[in-house]
């Protein structure tokens, strides 16, 4: 997940609503695939699978896709990509708010990590970024926890339905917008091979295993673990392109990597003691 803001940057003239319709078809063909093996079940049956929850699931994080990839495209990588990182936080609320999910003591160090880490990256970024790229970024962001709360909530051994679901909903939402006042479905061959690897592999892959994990762990503890596309994103984009990262971005994101690992190391101990 971490190389999308650098494929992103590497499309010709595609805008976003043209790249979430191909990169969504990818996506839920891919996370759909996943899911047929898992169950092993047809695809017919997986169709069939679907409830409210899955519904749910799938309305949110198609608004999450949508604006996670409108963030990027209108606001540089690194602003963008720690924002989103504000996740694990609104998780972690909503957790306890709606299913009374109390976050271990090791969790909470964790998220004042975050918090730490993230804060410094984010006023390094604001100071650049656009502000409606960080609106978008902060509402994609809020979708996606969410959505994770959701899964976790529902207790279901896999949330891939509602993945798929949001694949479809994002694709069917911006071909509906492309269509009607974009600049349609044409794009170009570069820009098709782009959208499609892009969904099928760093984002298909990586959010249907990540749904997968949120059934079996604490939501907050999923989103920390998401950090990490956070830190190695704006790496990918300096290192091929050379979009600059301050010195800011990389104290921030080395806290945050602390975060990712206390909270993993605190998860294995918990579970070896249960």
């Amino acid at each position: 997940m971490g190389m999308v803001g650098l494929i992103l940057r590497l499309m010709e003239s595609a805008d976003g609503f043209q790249i979430l319709v191909y990169r969504s078809f990818a996506l839920s063909a891919m996370v759909m695939l996943v899911a047929c093996l898992r169950r092993q079940i047809g695809v017919t049956a997986f169709l069939k699978s679907f409830d409210k929850w899955d519904v749910c699931v799938g309305f949110l994080l198609g608004l999450a896709f949508s604006f996670y990839v409108y963030a990027l495209l209108n606001t540089n990588i690194a602003s963008a990509l720690f924002i989103l990182s504000s996740a694990p936080i609104f998780a972690a609320i909503l957790a306890w708010m709606f299913i009374g999910e109390k976050p271990s003591l090791i969790t909470y160090a964790a998220l004042a990590l975050a918090v730490l880490g993230v804060g410094l990256m984010v006023k390094d970024g604001l100071d650049t970024g656009g502000i409606l790229g960080n609106l978008y970024a902060l509402f994609s962001a809020f979708c996606f926890a969410a959505m994770l709360v959701i899964i976790r909530y529902t207790g279901k051994e896999d949330a891939l339905g509602g993945t798929f679901l949001g694949g479809v909903f994002a694709c069917g939402l911006n071909a509906f917008v492309a269509i009607a006042i974009g600049s349609g479905l044409a794009i170009s061959g570069w820009d098709l091979g782009l959208s499609l690897f892009m969904g099928a592999f760093t984002i298909g892959l990586g959010i249907a295993l990540v749904t997968w994990a949120a059934s079996y762990l604490p939501a907050p503890e999923v989103s920390i673990l998401v950090l990490i596309e956070s830190v190695t994103g704006p790496i990918w984009v300096w290192l091929f392109l050379g979009e600059i990262t301050t010195l800011s971005t990389l104290i921030g994101g080395a806290i945050v990597l602390c975060a990712v690992v206390l909270q993993t190391v605190g998860s294995s101990r918990k579970q070896r003691v249960t």
